[in-house]
């Protein structure tokens, strides 16, 4: 899904998906290595904030999908909701807003839990199947991803409840306004196109639909000689 996204951005900026450089981070070196100019764009799972968005010099240039935290754990634990986690070992990794929501959500509903803290989602994961900690906590998105992708995946459930709000987007460094712009409107084109049905396959007999005057506003038709 992120990488869609960032070879959107190579075909509006060069006409070729295919010109953009992959470079992995972590939730820590993330926001440096963006600060620093080694990235022009982050796209991994950034929750825009608050926080993030006035005191680190970067701006977010739209929400690409809604998800919220929450519990992955063993059957064998007995639990039905996070209320009856008092206690428990949770898998999380550092320096991310997940780290928090969970300090709010334990604070606020009075229970006693003990972080087993990771640098990466890797890491978390290897804790919790080797039973280092009795639950894991994410993103729902990436709990479902992570338990279909480990044995006996039905030996694992999510909890249903939600913690948290998670608005991610891409962010970009704060003051370069043509970049920013051409990032915001590269995701609100495929947000429109998604909801109008249009693919790369069935753009072409498109161009003279009903949705016209909708490419044109988005840009679409111009990129095809009009």
């Amino acid at each position: 899904f992120d990488v869609d996204i960032c070879r959107a951005v190579a075909a509006a900026l060069f006409g070729d998906l295919d010109k953009v450089e992959f470079v992995s981070t972590t939730s820590r070196s993330r926001f440096p290595i963006l600060a620093s100019g080694e990235i022009d764009l982050l796209v991994r799972n950034t929750t825009w904030t608050f926080s993030r968005d006035t005191n680190l010099g970067f701006e977010f240039t739209g929400i690409s999908f809604f998800d919220g935290q929450g519990f992955m754990i063993n059957k064998s634990l007995n639990v039905k909701n996070a209320n009856e986690l008092n206690g428990s070992n949770i898998c999380v990794q550092i320096g991310t807003s997940k780290e928090f929501n969970l300090n709010k959500f334990f604070s606020l509903n009075k229970i006693k839990y003990n972080t087993i803290p990771t640098e990466t989602t890797e890491g978390a994961i290897q804790y919790y199947i080797n039973g280092k900690c009795d639950v894991y906590s994410d993103l729902i998105s990436e709990l479902a991803i992570i338990r279909s992708k480990i044995s006996s995946p039905s030996e694992h459930i999510i909890l249903q409840d939600i913690i948290s709000k998670e608005p991610l987007g891409p962010l970009v460094r704060h003051g370069d306004n043509e970049w920013g712009d051409l990032i915001r409107w590269c995701l609100n084109t495929m947000i429109n196109a998604e909801e109008l049905g249009l693919t790369s396959e069935n753009i072409d007999s498109n161009l003279e639909s009903d949705n016209r005057e909708i490419l044109r506003l988005l840009g679409v038709i111009g990129n095809y000689g009009d």
